[in-house]
């Protein structure tokens, strides 16, 4: 017993260090895994079938950069100031959406609770539009009637009051605060934002619906009649119209990753566009009736629409399938998608918002209908658009009778990156005026805008092997004509055979070119040969000196 006693303790040892350090590693991949998802660049470059060696190094070496990197960035997150927090029930029988604004204002700061008011404009209405600018600082409201409205919101600083005395069907922000454009009954016009009429865009006729691409500087419109127009506002030119041939546009949004156009359509359809292609890209089929709304989150990860039908439809765009179909009571008529993946969907007189596992639900799980975060409405107010304010828990919601802000926990981002153009929320007049000009100089040309937009830089992974096999191809090719240049003479040889055959076709291409030369050097030579011929005979013997064909 003595003997054995000793030898048991470093066994339980060695195998206690053993489990630790199986734990640590499997930590360890996790955390890896979880960098590559939130910061990575994408999918690892193959270099085992690259021969050049000096090239297979360099890559190697710049794939593990990035991995040091995206390690880094992760690791930097224990250094970010805020965190983002969602309502919580206090036992399983609660339910949040039942929470109301005066108890979330009870429960937050002072300075948060100024953030949820209420704009009363009755007889200016309904207001379809309600925009805010990139960092989130100012607010651009329109009513149908023409009433356009921009502010400081925090501050409650009125920057302009417009009354255009005409239909106002939508606005937007330009690159930053200091302009936007209103589609009115004709035509698009930007204004400054003290309200000076800037410019009067006639080419855009009769828009119902505008999106600002910032990285590309371009300003898109699609008409009444279904017209897709880019102009670029930096120089003010038009870039291309695109038809749709789909009929009246019923919804539009943009794809914050690509920068691809979305469109809905009277039948159901939405249509993805560049300006590079005179055709859609993808079709798409996620109603049965007219799609009233679209957005799309801010990764390009997931879309989200709304139809007559009555059905919110989520579809994953990077493989274009369904994801899953809600069902509302009435159908939705706006979307908005946060920072964080909060959904707020505006149906008749209410607001419904649903949490980020609204794209990761499954149809075949225990869950059929999935309840609402939060909820807002019931007032009588007919919702006509919702927008999520960048960087606040703030969702901004237009209706018949003005405009309200409300509270939402957990919507906004809370670390903003201030190195990103256009998204600082502390930017001064300075640092504005700087973003504007480096914004211009590094604007993206409309050529580079598809659905991958990685596609730059990516690498040819087309083999040696293949390459040369492909030339080997090339060079086996027989040359037709040479072929039948030495297939007989005459009247009936396979040159002509080959010219008659040819202009039956009535096609004139590059081998019939050669064939008709080929045919005239030959005659030439001929002609040649019988004058030869006659020279020898003498004038007596001359006439059988004939052609042989």
């Amino acid at each position: 017993m003595t003997s054995n006693s000793p030898s048991k303790p470093p066994k339980a040892r060695r195998k206690s260090n053993s489990q630790t350090s199986d734990a640590e590693a499997l930590a360890l991949a996790q955390h890896v895994d979880s960098a590559k998802k939130t910061y990575g660049r994408g999918a690892q470059i193959r270099t085992k079938s690259m021969k050049d060696k000096k090239l297979r190094s360099n890559l190697k070496s710049l794939e593990s950069k990035y991995r040091n990197a995206a390690l880094q960035a992760k690791n930097a997150e224990i250094l970010l100031d805020n965190s983002a927090g969602l309502l919580e029930p206090e036992n399983e029988l609660e339910r949040t959406y039942k929470v109301r604004q005066d108890e979330i204002k009870a429960g937050v700061a002072i300075e948060t609770a100024k953030k949820g008011f209420e704009l009363r404009l009755e007889g200016l209405g309904p207001y379809d539009v309600c925009e805010y600018t990139r960092n989130g600082r100012e607010l651009l409201i329109g009513g149908r009637k023409g009433h356009v409205a921009c502010m400081d919101w925090r501050d409650g600083k009125l920057g302009c009051e417009l009354q255009l005395g005409e239909t106002v069907r939508d606005a937007k922000w330009l690159h930053n605060n200091q302009s936007f454009a209103v589609a009115q009954k004709k035509c698009v016009y930007i204004y400054a934002r003290d309200g000076v009429e800037i410019h009067q865009l006639k080419k855009h006729v009769e828009a119902t619906h505008l999106e600002f691409l910032p990285y590309h500087f371009l300003l898109a419109s699609v008409s009444t009649a279904g017209v897709l127009r880019y102009t670029d506002t930096s120089t003010g030119q038009m870039i291309t119209e695109l038809p749709t041939h789909l009929g009246p546009p019923t919804s539009l949004c943009q794809n914050p990753h690509n920068a691809i156009l979305h469109v809905g359509h009277q039948k159901g359809t939405v249509t993805l566009w560049s300006p590079n292609s005179t055709t859609p890209l993808v079709k798409l089929l996620p109603h049965h009736g007219q799609v009233r709304a679209l957005a799309v989150d801010r990764a390009g990860r997931y879309m989200v629409s709304t139809g007559q039908d009555r059905r919110m439809s989520v579809w994953d765009i990077r493989m274009f399938k369904e994801v899953h179909t809600h069902h509302l009571r009435q159908p939705g008529s706006t979307i908005s998608i946060s920072d964080r993946n909060l959904t707020a969907v505006g149906w008749g007189t209410q607001v419904s918002i649903f949490k980020p596992d609204l794209f990761t639900h499954s149809p075949d799980s225990a869950i059929k209908v999935l309840a609402p975060y939060m909820s807002w409405g019931g007032e009588g107010q007919t919702i006509s658009k919702v927008k999520f304010c960048p960087f606040e828990d703030v969702l901004g919601i237009s209706h018949t009778q003005g405009f309200n802000s409300i509270l939402v926990p957990g919507s906004g981002e809370p670390n903003p990156d201030a190195l990103e153009p256009g998204t600082n929320p502390f930017e001064t007049s300075k640092q504005r005026r700087e973003t504007e000009v480096r914004a211009v100089l590094e604007k993206l040309q409309p050529e580079m805008i598809s659905l991958d937009p990685n596609f730059i830089g990516n690498l040819d992974l087309a083999s040696d092997e293949q390459r040369r096999r492909e030339k080997d191809l090339d060079a086996k090719k027989e040359d037709k004509i040479a072929k039948l240049k030495n297939k007989g003479r005459g009247r009936n040889s396979a040159l002509r055979r080959h010219l008659r055959k040819s202009g039956q076709k009535n096609v004139i291409d590059e081998e019939k070119v050669r064939a008709k030369e080929a045919l005239r050097a030959m005659d030439k030579r001929e002609m040649e040969r019988v004058k030869k011929l006659k020279a020898e005979y003498g004038p007596a013997l001359e006439r059988f000196a004939r052609k042989r064909f």
